[in-house]
């Protein structure tokens, strides 16, 4: 999803000439592979946007594929790129990386300040050894790679699958369902209490672009739009999105995950940059990616 959104938004660039490769062309997770794969292409910018994500489920259940794997792409990418002299790498972390318990909103000193969220620790574990990777790299070999921290994301290309996926697929997911079979309720995870912040993938993109070509190279940086709302406001604006009137259900057996995540992005506004497309209207050009992908399978 990141990688497609970067690639839309670095194609407007002139004079760009953009490097890539999917996952059956480059496995990232092999430090031979990258090592060769940089020597061939000698590029001027990386944009490290390549993760092994998911939602609660899976980063509850697969907490050591999640660190394991995750630790081996970053680990590879960021030491050959200082290797062959890779100056500039824009790493993107993850605002799951901060105290579960932290403060609201969340700046970005509070990271390393209290004990992370449970359920998705592995990760988060993954992505601050990534973060300080970067770090030292730049205090001990003089490179300007840095790092940011992404508020929950969604858009085209998205992770639609009910096992894996993040909230926000997954509750579109489960509306469109319920919709074309003519069911009369969802039931959700939780309690429906949790505030969580979005921010369209494309808005993420042209973030990044901004500060590579105002050449930024400061500490870690937050990237969202500065709203949050609870899960059961979102669920109710996407079953408007998609057109489900039944009933939401909530099961409250299920875990909520961290109270609220609301990241403060005054450092990035102070930049110059805010975000510019609306929950409305990044929900409703979720649903068209959503109904094309879903059209796939049949």
């Amino acid at each position: 999803m990141v990688g497609s959104a970067l690639m839309r938004r670095l194609e407007t660039e002139p004079q760009t000439e953009l490097i890539y490769a999917d996952r059956e062309q480059l496995d990232l997770r092999s430090q031979n592979a990258v090592s060769d794969f940089l020597k061939t292409t000698r590029p001027d910018f990386i944009f490290l946007a390549a993760a092994k994500v998911g939602g609660i489920v899976a980063n509850d259940s697969f907490g050591a594929d999640f660190i394991l794997e995750n630790l081996q792409i970053q680990n590879n990418v960021i030491s050959a790129a200082a290797a062959l002299s890779v100056l500039d790498l824009c790493f993107f972390g993850s605002s799951c990386i901060y105290p579960r318990d932290c403060p609201q909103p969340i700046k970005e000193e509070y990271l390393l300040k209290g004990p992370l969220e449970k359920t998705n620790e592995a990760y988060a574990i993954a992505k601050i050894a990534g973060l300080k990777l970067c770090e030292y790299f730049n205090r001990q070999y003089g490179t300007r790679f840095f790092s940011v921290m992404p508020t929950n994301l969604y858009g085209p290309n998205d992770n639609y699958d009910l096992q894996t996926s993040h909230v926000l697929p997954a509750l579109m997911m489960k509306a469109h369902l319920a919709k074309t079979r003519g069911e009369k309720a969802i039931t959700l995870w939780g309690t429906g209490r949790p505030r969580r912040e979005f921010l369209h993938v494309d808005d993420l993109a042209d973030a990044v672009v901004f500060l590579m070509k105002n050449g930024y190279t400061g500490s870690p940086l937050n990237i969202g739009c500065g709203e949050d709302l609870s899960i059961k406001e979102l669920a109710t604006e996407i079953c408007e999105t998609v057109g489900f009137d039944g009933k939401m259900k909530f099961d409250h057996a299920k875990p909520d995950g961290t109270p609220r995540k609301l990241l403060d992005v005054s450092q990035l506004n102070a930049l110059g940059w805010t975000s510019k497309i609306s929950l409305k209207d990044g929900l409703r050009r979720t649903y068209q990616d959503l109904q094309r992908e879903v059209g796939k399978t049949l």
